[in-house]
Order: C-alpha cells, then sequence, then structure tokens
C-alpha cells in the first residue's frame, strides 16, 4: 500500500480517537438517560417555576373577578372564546410571592446566562401582575380587519368609540353589556318637577314635545340622562346660552325633579322622510349598541333617540363634526358621517316610534 495512503488512513484513525476521547469527556454523564436528554434535566425542569399556571390559580384570590368571567362571552371553549387571565394579565410565575418570577432554562440560556444562574422574569418586585389601563388589549382581538376569525365580535375603532376606553362601556371580564344590572340613578320626584319644569315649557313644551324643531323633545327621555345633562350645562362641561343660565339656579335634587317629570311623559313621533329613513335604517346599525335597533337603548345614562325631529338630530351631530359639542364617542363617530349619511340618519330616528 501506498506510504500517503498509509498516512492518510493513520490521520483518520488518529482523529477517530481523539473525537472519541472527547465525547466521553466533555458529554455530561446523565445524557442519553432519557433518550437524547439528560436524565438530570428533570429534575432541574421540575424545580423551576411554572410561568403559566391557568384561571383555576387565579380563583381562590379573585373569586368575584372569575365568577364574572366564567359566565361571560369570554369562557365559551366550543365557539373558540376562551379569554384566560394570563392573556390581559400576563404569565403568573410567582405571584402573588413578592420575588420576582424566575426565567425558564431556555430564557436564561437565550440571554447568554448559565442555567443554574439565578434571573428574574417580568413579575413585578411588589408581586401585582400588570392591569392593563387602555384598550391595547381589547384591540388585538376585536378591531376589524380581513382574516379575524367571524367568532370574534369585530369593532370598526372610529366608528364604534372614537377615542374612549373599552372599560368605560364594558366589564373587561364580561365584555357584554348588561343593561338590566347596571344601577340606577337616583329618581327624583314628578309632581314636584311639573312645577319646576314650568319655566322649560317655553322652549320644550308643557309636556316636553317641543314645537320648535331645532330644540330637543324631553317628553319620555332617560331621567337618568336628563338630569346629566342638566348637570353639565351647570358645570360648563356643555354651553349654550340659555340652558346654562336656566341649569345655574337648579340644585341636584331639582334637576332629578324635572327630569322625573319629563321622563315620564308621553312622546311624539316627529316623523321624517320615508325615502330617507329607509336609508338611514342600515346605517343605523353602528349606532344600535348604545342607542338601540329602534332609537332606544337599555343604558338610562345615553339619550333616545326615536322620535326627536330631524333638524334637531342633523344639527346635533354636525356639532359634535365641528366641535361645537365634544364627547369621546360621538365625535369620533361623527366625523365619520357623510352629510347624505347625516340626513339618512336623522330622519330614521325622527320616523322611528318612541316610547
Amino acid at each position: 500500500m501506498p506510504k500517503h495512503i498509509t498516512r492518510l488512513l493513520l490521520l483518520v484513525a488518529v482523529i477517530a480517537a481523539a473525537a472519541l476521547t472527547a465525547k466521553q469527556f466533555f458529554t455530561n454523564k446523565s445524557y442519553y438517560a432519557y433518550g437524547h436528554y439528560r436524565g438530570d434535566s428533570v429534575a432541574e425542569i421540575a424545580s423551576d417555576t411554572p410561568r403559566f399556571r391557568g384561571n383555576e390559580y387565579c380563583k381562590s384570590c379573585h373569586a368575584k373577578q372569575y365568577t364574572v368571567w366564567s359566565d361571560s362571552l369570554h369562557n365559551i371553549p366550543g365557539a373558540g372564546k376562551h379569554v384566560k387571565c394570563e392573556v390581559c394579565h400576563g404569565p403568573v410565575g410567582q405571584h402573588p410571592s413578592k420575588e420576582s418570577a424566575p426565567l425558564s432554562v431556555d430564557e436564561r440560556i437565550a440571554l447568554g446566562a448559565k442555567a443554574s444562574a439565578p434571573a428574574t422574569g417580568a413579575i413585578p418586585a411588589d408581586g401585582k401582575l400588570p392591569v392593563p389601563k387602555d384598550r391595547t388589549k381589547c384591540v388585538q382581538c376585536h378591531e376589524a380587519m380581513p382574516g379575524r376569525p367571524v367568532a370574534q365580535r369585530q369593532v370598526v375603532l372610529a366608528a364604534h368609540a372614537g377615542t374612549e376606553q373599552c372599560t368605560a362601556c364594558h366589564d373587561p371580564h364580561s365584555p357584554k353589556i348588561n343593561f338590566a344590572s347596571l344601577p340606577l340613578p337616583p329618581r327624583g320626584d314628578a309632581s314636584t318637577g311639573k312645577t319646576l319644569a314650568a319655566t322649560c315649557g317655553t322652549c320644550h313644551g308643557a309636556t316636553g314635545v317641543s314645537a320648535n324643531p331645532a330644540w330637543p323633545n324631553l317628553a319620555g327621555q332617560h331621567a337618568g340622562y336628563l338630569t346629566s345633562a342638566l348637570q353639565a350645562f351647570k358645570s360648563g362641561a356643555r354651553t349654550n346660552a340659555m340652558m346654562s343660565g336656566m341649569a345655574a339656579g337648579l340644585s341636584d335634587a331639582d334637576m332629578q325633579n324635572v327630569a322625573a317629570y319629563f321622563s315620564q311623559s308621553s312622546c311624539k313621533t316627529a316623523g321624517g322622510d320615508k325615502a330617507k329613513a329607509a336609508l338611514g335604517k342600515a346605517k343605523a346599525t353602528s349606532c344600535a349598541l348604545c342607542h338601540g335597533a329602534s332609537g332606544i337603548g337599555g343604558n338610562p345614562s345615553w339619550p333616545d333617540l326615536a322620535g326627536q325631529s330631524p333638524d334637531y338630530l342633523s344639527n346635533t351631530l354636525k356639532a359634535f363634526q365641528d366641535g361645537t359639542r365634544s364627547h369621546p364617542v360621538m365625535t369620533s363617530v361623527a366625523k365619520t358621517l357623510s352629510a347624505l349619511d347625516i340626513d339618512n340618519l336623522a330622519a330614521y330616528y325622527a320616523s322611528a316610534r318612541c316610547k
């Protein structure tokens, strides 16, 4: 055999022997105890604090929130709606311990630290989990965009809530608004309010049905909304030369009494153009959540629109558009409407039967 072949084979043999020796020397003795895994890793992993614990872990300390969540749209596994606590609050880790949760072995290695070295995770030192204070978490699932599953309610943010935070209307643990469970505002005395309301009759009618289409009908309106409107005029949150002066001399009790009187009065549907109303009905679907499908809402703090004059409704939406009136939701909603949209919506709600 040629000498160079012999030398080559000898070199290969030396390298193979060195590789086998190195393998025996550098390989952890616990490798291959469980297939291609270290036997020691079982105990190491078992001693590591789980970062995700599941909803049952939260139940004992947060029973009220757990109960609300468990009977809500956020907990329907079969429909693909199973939003767990840690989706919004982050991994539980060692919470409620004041010690920060340790990183997993993989996370430590990724950071360049030894697997046995102490390291801390994202849990704050005070042991408290983050509570989202804006709508960032909500829009991750509910902002309308192509390709999202229909099982998740999708909303166009600008038309749905403007810049208002989701929690202004929704309980994050149970997002569907249950109007029946909302606390009712203080109720005034209608008989006392009738006397005080006499001065309102010049503009709004003796029973709250205005003769001027530019002014709102008060008859049948939610007492809570009427009270909050008067309070806004008195505080300056809403400005109107006439109404600010009228509200200035009213106490909270006076406002509640006047509101109670007008709320129990029978309303009268103003009526509007039928052709425009038919077009406005389709556009009104985006208003239904707050004001009801036909303009009668379930929240006593929000106004009913049914039966108002088309002039008043149109002027109000235009006021939200140009900034004459301001509201975190309505200002944004109004800016998405064209002049034709406003005319059609006003005609639809003016034609709707009031209560």
